[in-house]
């Protein structure tokens, strides 16, 4: 039977979860819920109804898995709580801090409504998560390191576009060369987050604003710019529509470690991401763990997860025999 999947919010994630389902022939796209005109929001799959999201609470038993699309800072902490006492969901929350309180939040609503539920699916966090948690498991005696980009911030973007004065913008996460290349060589540097990283902003600024101060907005935001080197360019709307109309991102999960008597012996495991579409490729994982919520549900496992919750072979359509035969 299809696994019937609603998406809630149909921004650049939505869009990227409808292309998705496509790949996955287990999948149907039941309805995309909106707070926006529904007459007004054009998708690609014919014949699925387009929901005011006030009225998702008529979808109840017709959706399997609710997928949430909304951002993090202000959407989904309501959003998903508020959801999980109807639907099994997936949410996408990529505030790493924040993370503790948002399972707490949603496991208590989901088991009150007797649904699985799973947060903070991505690549990091998500996918990246995994690896950080493999790889300090494997070599426990050790140094993590997560570097990210070069690629667009969706959640940084929106930041800056939410100060007054600006009309739109980008901003670049690029990892520190110098400090990637001697985590690789296994010396197990100390490395502080400015060291890390630096941001580099493209900002389409209102007409007659302030630029100085949109700029010191941006560079003392706390918990986005506040730690970082970060350089701020004003330019038009047809250069950021010329020269930054993609969204791509990856980076890369290092973690050093030492085995042996007299600890004798470097390793280094990295892995990497190369993305053309961020939201495509976040996208695609988070169909991929709905398949697991759906499991879950059918199972009774109710309550919050997170990936480190999840047997990896419920994550694929694919018969068990066959999974062991080719992947094992």
């Amino acid at each position: 039977m299809s696994i019937r999947i609603g998406i809630y919010g149909y921004g650049n994630l939505g869009k990227g979860i409808e292309n998705a389902i496509r790949q996955n022939p287990d999948m149907t796209l039941a309805a995309v819920f909106t707070r926006r005109d529904p007459s007004k929001v054009k998708i690609a799959t014919p014949n699925v109804p387009v929901v005011l999201a006030s009225d998702v609470e008529q979808y109840v038993g017709k959706i399997d898995v609710m997928i949430l699309c909304g951002g993090s800072a202000t959407d989904l902490p309501e959003q998903t709580p508020a959801l999980a006492k109807l639907f099994p969901v997936v949410d996408s929350f990529d505030t790493h801090a924040n993370i503790p309180a948002h399972l707490a939040k949603v496991d208590e609503a989901a088991k009150q409504g007797g649904h699985a539920a799973m947060i903070s699916v991505g690549w990091d966090p998500g996918m990246f998560s995994l690896n950080r948690f493999y790889a300090s498991a494997v070599l426990p005696e050790g140094e993590d390191y997560t570097f990210w980009g070069k690629g667009v911030s969706q959640g940084h973007s929106d930041a800056i576009r939410r100060i007054d004065g600006v009309a739109d913008a980008k901003q670049y996460t690029i990892p520190v060369d110098s400090a990637l290349e001697a985590v690789r060589s296994g010396a197990a540097p100390t490395l502080t987050t400015r060291q890390k990283h630096t941001r580099e902003c493209f900002v389409v600024a209102e007409e007659g604003a302030d630029l100085d101060r949109i700029e010191n907005e941006i560079k003392t935001m706390p918990n986005y710019f506040a730690d970082y080197d970060t350089t701020v360019h004003f330019i038009t709307a047809e250069e950021l529509k010329r020269d930054h109309s993609g969204i791509p991102h990856g980076g890369f999960v290092i973690r050093t470690g030492k085995t042996g008597a007299n600890k004798e012996h470097n390793h280094v495991i990295e892995y990497s991401l190369k993305l053309d579409s961020n939201p495509e490729f976040t996208s695609s994982v988070i169909v991929a763990f709905a398949r697991a919520v759906n499991r879950l549900q059918s199972e009774g496992n109710f309550g919050c997860k997170t990936v480190f919750d999840i047997p990896p072979i419920y994550l694929s359509a694919k018969p068990a025999s066959e999974i062991v035969k080719n992947l094992l």
